[in-house]
């Protein structure tokens, strides 16, 4: 039987901010990276975020990133594999007092934005995270892209670890994700990021923004949470993958 993971990320409202759609996207994801405090979030969306999850059966993460608040976390910042390490077992620290307190457990740790994207491509970045978080917590999963250094990193860190897939972002004929800042590098066709998640889950490939097909083997898809139509699309996806006989569940289940 085929399973699958559908991770978003929530919790990355700030004050009287609101940012996505989490209370009505919750109910069809099965893993949720929650924001903690340094891109987006503060400590009351954090505890709102957990209690949400927690309310309907949702798998909890910490979204780790660059100290960025202005730039919502997507700006690259010229930080050591020491500080990186740091800022990550902090912030993990912050959302695992806020589970304690609600008494439920974290399953794993993903980065976020610009801290992602360097970590994809920079092995001493990727082992930083890695080395934080099983130094806080061995049981914990990182959350690697793809056949990315990052998942060599887990490896040689002795971290556990799932590969990740994006069903909404457009990847590279390298296998990487396109920047953000380029044209289609987010997808919003509903139909067409159903399909994309259908062959990455069936098929374990995904077609790169150039047309060349990519081989790709993940326990865990990403819808952003942030993106337009977001909560049309995860319902989509669910539709699609049930049609299919495929089970959704959170991969520490």
């Amino acid at each position: 039987m085929l399973t699958i993971d559908l991770n978003s990320d929530m919790g990355e409202s700030f004050g009287v901010y609101t940012l996505g759609c989490d209370a009505d996207a919750m109910p069809y994801v099965t893993s949720a990276n929650i924001a903690c405090g340094f891109h987006a979030s503060d400590p009351s969306n954090m505890v709102k975020t957990v209690r949400l999850a927690k309310k309907h059966g949702v798998a909890i993460g910490a979204h780790p990133s660059f100290p960025d608040l202005v730039g919502f976390g997507r700006r690259a910042m010229a930080a050591s594999p020491e500080e990186i390490k740091a800022d990550v077992m902090y912030q993990i620290g912050a959302l695992w007092a806020i589970c304690q307190a609600e008494g439920v457990k974290m399953q794993h740790v993903k980065a976020h934005g610009a801290l992602y994207n360097v970590a994809e491509k920079d092995p001493a970045v990727a082992a930083a995270i890695a080395e934080a978080v099983k130094a806080v917590d061995p049981s914990l999963y990182v959350v690697c892209l793809a056949n990315s250094p990052m998942v060599a990193a887990a490896q040689k860190v002795g971290a556990r670890y799932v590969e990740e897939a994006f069903a909404d972002r457009a990847y590279t004929s390298q296998g990487t994700l396109v920047p953000r800042k380029q044209a289609g590098s987010v997808i919003h066709d509903v139909q067409a990021v159903a399909d994309r998640v259908l062959s990455m889950v069936k098929n374990k490939c995904v077609t790169s923004i150039d047309g060349t097909v990519i081989p790709i083997s993940a326990q865990t898809i990403c819808v952003h949470g942030d993106t337009p139509g977001a909560v049309e699309m995860i319902k989509t996806i669910r539709a699609r993958l049930a049609a299919e006989n495929i089970t959704v569940k959170a991969f520490g289940a």
